[in-house]
């Protein structure tokens, strides 16, 4: 009878073990937060979105009130075409707003920060954030500052100073 017992509460603390990890996963992945069909889409063009993925978090000052629905390549103007699902109850954003590409912390994930502007009239759904501003990306930033520091030292090389 001991025997039995220990094994069935073994395999007992083994399954809870296994229900915390599919939770802990679960909750790491962001997938808890499906909302079905409430909420609207908005759609946002950038130039370029970095590392931006699906289900990133749109936040207006820090506060997540929606995530990325979808990321394609509009044939047109050949820039990042990206819908984002908005939260029913996030119905109060101006349609002058601005979205950016933001990245958490120094090497963090991207995300979209909105910037509510001052317009009596708020997004709808198929409404399109016009005012964007794409992701800083890091090699392009230290490649424009090596540049103009090259091309300093050849000027300076030049005028012989």
């Amino acid at each position: 009878m001991g025997q039995k017992y220990l094994e069935t509460l073994v395999g007992f603390f083994i399954l809870l073990a296994i229900a915390g990890l599919l939770m802990l996963a679960f909750q790491v992945s962001d997938l808890t937060t499906y909302q079905g069909n409430k909420g609207y889409n908005v759609k946002a063009q950038f130039d370029n979105i970095g590392d931006l993925k699906v289900r990133a978090p749109v936040t207006i000052a820090g506060v997540k009130v929606g995530q990325v629905a979808s990321i394609v390549l509009d044939p047109k103007t050949y820039r990042a075409a990206v819908t984002l699902r908005m939260n029913e109850r996030a119905d109060y954003i101006p349609k002058d707003s601005s979205a950016s590409i933001l990245t958490a912390g120094l090497l963090g994930a991207n995300y979209i920060s909105i910037s509510p502007g001052f317009d009596e009239q708020f997004l709808r759904e198929g409404d399109a954030i016009r005012e964007t501003h794409s992701a800083l990306i890091l090699e392009q930033m230290i490649g424009q500052f090596l540049f103009s520091v090259n091309k300093d030292k050849s000027s300076d090389a030049k005028t012989g100073a």
